[in-house]
């Protein structure tokens, strides 16, 4: 004989049990109906990727010193600074790839940053190794066609990383600075930082702290895309 307390405790577990396997079934269905309106609300059409451009890349050779202009497709974003920086990663990957005349490890991702903002009104110091002549004042106006100043933000692992020595540093300054001014014609100058701070050089040689005119490291012939 079953004892009437242990009729009344069984009872009130299976209602317990019921109650619960209730409430867990209503849960799950609406986690299933909040999935089913996500997949509902998620885009269809895939995310639009820039046209393909022709940009011209200023490529170091470290065999003779020179600067080699290339001209490469690739997609360019309508944004001024956006697209400084793709021209910018694509000539970096450059110099990662196997083969490259200027091995400098890093490729497009040591690029953190690409600012731009009106030139500044004093004279910046000439670049290093290009040939001399007296430092313009940049116009004051900051009209369609002003100059501008490039702040390019580079990562602390490609400083780190980068060839110690005067030339293969200045080599790389000038590359990155002409060919900025090579696609991106109204900038005339360049500044550099490195993980967003001021740092003295590049890799020990190559002086960050000054401005660059960009117009020094363009050969001569060099066409704009």
């Amino acid at each position: 004989m079953i004892p009437r307390y242990q009729k009344i405790l069984f009872v009130v577990l299976l209602a317990a049990s019921l109650a619960m396997g209730g409430v867990l079934w209503y849960l799950l269905d609406r986690a299933h109906q909040r999935l089913l309106a996500g997949e509902d609300s998620a885009p269809t059409r895939a995310p639009q990727v820039a046209p393909a451009e022709q940009a011209t890349l200023l490529v170091s050779n470290d065999a003779d010193g020179s600067l080699i202009a290339q001209v490469q497709s690739l997609p360019l974003p309508s944004d001024a600074g956006a697209r400084a920086r793709a021209v910018l990663g694509k000539l970096l990957d450059l110099y990662a790839a196997e083969g490259s005349t200027h091995p400098v490890q890093g490729g497009a991702g040591s690029i953190a940053q690409v600012f731009l903002m009106p030139a500044q009104t004093a004279g910046p110091a000439a670049l290093p190794g290009a040939p001399g002549r007296p430092a313009a004042a940049a116009p004051s106006s900051s009209g369609a066609n002003s100059p501008l100043l490039a702040v390019v933000d580079l990562t602390s692992k490609f400083a780190a990383n980068h060839p110690s020595g005067i030339e293969t540093e200045t080599l790389t300054v000038l590359s990155i600075c002409g060919t900025l001014h090579a696609n991106l014609p109204r900038i005339a100058e360049v500044r550099f930082l490195v993980d967003g701070q001021q740092r003295a050089t590049l890799a020990g040689h190559a002086d960050l702290t000054r401005t660059y005119l960009t117009a020094e490291a363009v050969p001569v012939d060099t066409p704009h895309p």
